[in-house]
């Protein structure tokens, strides 16, 4: 008997031994494959991106505020193959979301599949209801849509998303690879429901842009714009705001413009080009400045040097006139410029000189861009006046017959706003990287002395003489001292898609200026492209005049001229 007993100890005793030495075999030598195999079936991974990055603004007082950002978009799927009360998984999803049971069925035949959409764009109301019925199958999941909370505000700066989530036009392609989610693996384990949820093991998030646009004056900007060109009947029209002594964009709106969250709905493409930076022009009478400038440089001519004006000059064989056909008599250089005088330009250009006039205006960038970091700078070579033609540089000398883009000629301004030196434009303030400001390497580049602090003190008191006792006056604000310039250029036949040389009957009517004239806050210019007015004192003055003020009164800029009556 006792035999018995220890033969069956002894076969307990070996089993025993084999049992422990199979787990030990499954579970320390071969553990690694045993828990993969065990996470394959109850986890699913897949290759994911992070959520794109937001871009902000601030106001003068540092809030921030969203210009893009990320909206979750609650979607309804169902996963057949987990589906097993068919009826009650067809009648939730029918009375929920509005949709015929029968397709709703359709889609449960493929049983054996694991994903099937029911509907995208679920109200929140209707994705609560169908998560709080936990019926086995059914699922509520989430689109991460880019969002524009301001609207049209600011649209050409910003740009938009396509349909793959990359960046188009504006900061969002400027800035795509910072702002763009990095890929990685996202891993979605089961709840004891049955409901999904994720565990994002190397997926990253994008980088938050703040950009250097103040809301308020940006805001301002683009309603004043927007009923100035609805009042002139114009075309379109821009403004820009800029600090002339860091280059930092204040305010950049431009209109028509376009709402960046229905981008699908715009039929012109164009629509989508910021004109600030992608549209050229011929910018006339704003540009007599910079020739004005370069001679004074060079010792040429003083602010009193004289000349006579007979309101017509011939050159090349070609007829060069004043505006209105209107004779002056004998002028100084800056009433050529209080005046506005074609033929008192043409003068200064010549006593520079040619080759000397292309070199100065060539260090005020008249030739590159602005390399501002936006997507899409144009800019012209203006090979025709290189050619060196003696027609080319009379009519140059005020601004026709040279094309630029509005940021140039502003950022050429800034060079005499700022004593002399010319600031490099930026649209981003700072990166934020993972909790980590990066400051943008736009900012790194080296402003360029263009001229001596004496010269561009001189032309700044000579376009502050425009605004006291010239075209400008509607630019006057009591107590500070303006400095600027109008501009009334007419359009080639050629900008207009007409094969015909000359110019047309329509214009673009502009004015840069900047205040306090010796001290400058900021520095802005008014584009407004065929209003029904002869002339930009009608035009766009009042504008700059209307914002200029406002800006004053928001940055609580003390006065600088003493003892001021309206």
């Amino acid at each position: 008997m006792h035999w018995r007993i220890r033969l069956l100890m002894a076969g307990v005793a070996l089993l025993a031994i084999v049992i422990i030495g199979r787990l030990a075999y499954l579970q320390i030598l071969n553990q690694g494959f045993y828990k993969a195999l065990a996470q394959g079936q109850q986890n699913l991974s897949s290759l994911a991106k992070g959520e794109r990055g937001q871009i902000f603004v601030k106001d003068k007082e540092g809030a921030l505020y969203q210009l893009a950002t990320i909206r979750k978009i609650p979607f309804v799927f169902i996963s057949p193959v987990e589906i097993e009360d068919r009826e009650q998984a067809a009648l939730l999803l029918s009375s929920t979301l509005l949709i015929p049971e029968s397709e709703i069925i359709k889609k449960m035949d493929e049983e054996e599949s694991l994903y099937e959409l029911i509907l995208k764009n679920v109200s929140s109301e209707q994705a609560q209801s169908i998560t709080k019925a936990r019926v086995k199958g059914v699922y509520v999941g989430e689109d991460a849509v880019r969002f524009y909370p301001q609207g049209s505000l600011a649209a050409h700066v910003l740009g938009f998303t396509n349909q793959e989530g990359k960046g188009q036009y504006g900061v969002e392609e400027y800035y795509n690879s910072f702002l763009e989610g990095k890929e990685g693996i996202a891993t979605a384990s089961p709840n004891p429901g049955g409901y999904l949820f994720s565990s994002q093991d190397t997926v990253q998030d994008g980088s938050d842009v703040i950009l250097t646009l103040d809301l308020r004056i940006q805001t301002k900007a683009e309603e004043l714009l927007k009923k100035a060109v609805a009042d002139l009947e114009a075309k379109e029209g821009s403004i820009v705001v800029m600090d002339p002594a860091s280059g930092k964009i204040l305010a950049m709106a431009s209109t028509p413009d376009f709402d960046p969250n229905a981008f699908g709905s715009v039929s012109n493409l164009e629509r989508f080009q910021n004109p600030v930076i992608e549209k050229l022009f011929e910018p006339g009478s704003v540009f007599k400045p910079l020739t004005m400038a370069g001679a004074i440089e060079k010792g040429k001519v003083t602010p009193d040097t004289t000349y006579q004006d007979q309101g017509m000059l011939e050159r090349g064989g070609e007829i060069i006139r004043n505006y209105d056909n209107r004779s002056y008599g004998v002028q100084t250089m800056r009433q050529v410029l209080e005046f506005s005088i074609n033929t008192g330009a043409v003068f200064a250009e010549e006593q520079l000189g040619h080759q000397n006039f292309l070199d100065f205006i060539k260090r005020f960038g008249i030739f590159e861009q602005t390399g501002i970091d936006l997507a899409g700078e144009t800019y012209s070579a203006n090979q025709e006046l290189k050619k060196g033609h003696i027609v080319s540089f009379a009519t140059a000398a005020f601004g026709q017959g040279v094309e630029m883009n509005p940021l140039q000629i502003l950022r050429a301004f800034s060079a005499i706003a700022n004593k002399g030196m010319m600031v490099n434009p930026v649209i981003a303030e700072t990166i934020l990287e993972r909790g980590t400001e990066i400051v943008p390497k736009s900012h790194a580049r080296q402003q360029i002395r263009v001229m001596s602090e004496e010269t561009a003190a001189t032309v700044t008191s000579m376009l502050a003489s425009v605004v006291e006792e010239g075209f400008g006056k509607r630019a006057r604000i009591p107590g500070y001292h303006i400095a600027g310039k109008t501009g009334t250029a007419q359009v080639a036949y050629s900008a207009l898609g007409i094969a015909k040389p000359g110019y047309s009957q329509e214009t673009v009517q502009s004015f840069i200026g900047y205040a306090p004239a010796f001290n400058p806050r900021f520095m802005l210019m008014v584009k407004i492209n065929n209003p029904k007015t002869r002339t930009a004192e009608y035009s766009a003055i009042p504008v700059f005049h209307d914002l200029a003020k406002y800006i004053i009164d928001y940055y609580q800029i003390p006065p600088d001229i003493t003892n001021v009556t309206e």
